[in-house]
């Protein structure tokens, strides 16, 4: 009889059934630090309180203006009411008062979206977050998701501000803003469209490399180019069924405010305006991904 190693005859042992959960334990906690990164990365900037206060600033005094504004006798057409484009229900005049900061609001999260990424492609700092985390697709899916948490904490800025202001004046006039629970709608809304907003910065700044020139295009296009295409195309019958899917008028229909103008968004409705402003951000923000994955970044 010969001595030497037995090896046992059986089933070779299986792998531990944890283990592909813990590989994928492992990759949620990597995005969830990746993500941890792209907002410590902005909150350790003065950017972040000097927005802040600007969107504070802007809520409360578009909401102080329009309650004013739209509760006086001479827009609502004197004792007798009913001055023409005006909101005239209690509803309408407080979603009307408590998002007009939204309409300035958004610009201020379209340049949070274009300056966050810009400035890391100016001073070549995304050279050192992608050795640091290899996986693009990890650091941009990353990015979309802080954008998104960004708008929502600058939403709330800007609701807190503006509904403070706006309850005052218009519980002061005898109006009762909280009356319908469509306007909790709203103000939910509120939140998602500065975040889609700055999602379409994101797309901008990629797309443009240079940041300055990306940053006036952003914000000229929403606040000028947009506005005025939108109203002149409208005096057509064919551009007046094409204006409701601009970016801006979408925004305003998404949140059923007359945006202060006295033109109130009812040619969509505010369910096909979010999907329509979801499909701008996607779209951008998904031509800025793509890119990104298949450049050379140095």
């Amino acid at each position: 009889m010969s001595s030497g190693t037995v090896t046992p005859v059986g089933p070779t042992p299986s792998a531990p059934p944890g283990g592909q959960r813990a590989t994928a334990d492992g990759g949620r906690a990597t995005f969830a630090a990746s993500v941890r990164a792209e907002l410590l990365k902005f909150f350790t900037t003065r950017l972040w309180w000097g927005m802040a206060i600007a969107v504070v600033v802007v809520g409360a005094a578009f909401a102080t203006a329009f309650a004013f504004l739209l509760t006086s006798d001479a827009v609502r057409g004197g004792p007798g009411g009913g001055g023409p484009a005006v909101p005239v229900t209690d509803v309408a005049l407080a979603k009307t008062v408590f998002t007009g900061g939204i309409q300035v609001g958004y610009l201020l999260t379209l340049a949070i979206g274009v300056l966050t990424v810009g400035s890391e492609y100016r001073h070549k700092t995304i050279t050192g977050t992608f050795l640091a985390q290899p996986r693009r697709t990890t650091v941009m899916a990353a990015k979309v998701v802080a954008l998104l948490v960004l708008g929502v904490f600058y939403g709330i800025l800007s609701l807190l501000a503006s509904v403070a202001a706006g309850t005052a004046i218009l519980v002061s006039k005898g109006y009762s803003p909280f009356a319908d629970p469509s306007i909790w709608r709203t103000l939910a809304l509120s939140l998602l469209v500065l975040g889609l907003w700055a999602l379409i910065g994101l797309g901008v700044a990629i797309l443009v490399p240079n940041q300055v020139a990306a940053l006036l295009i952003a914000v000229g296009v929403a606040w000028i180019v947009d506005p005025v295409v939108g109203g002149l195309i409208s005096l057509t019958e064919t551009g007046a069924k094409i204006t409701p899917y601009l970016p801006s008028q979408a925004t305003s229909a998404m949140l059923e405010s007359t945006g202060g103008f006295g033109v109130a968004s009812t040619a969509l409705s505010w369910w096909a305006a979010a999907l329509v402003l979801v499909a701008y951000a996607a779209v951008m923000a998904g031509l800025g991904v793509w890119r990104t994955l298949r450049s050379d970044i140095t």
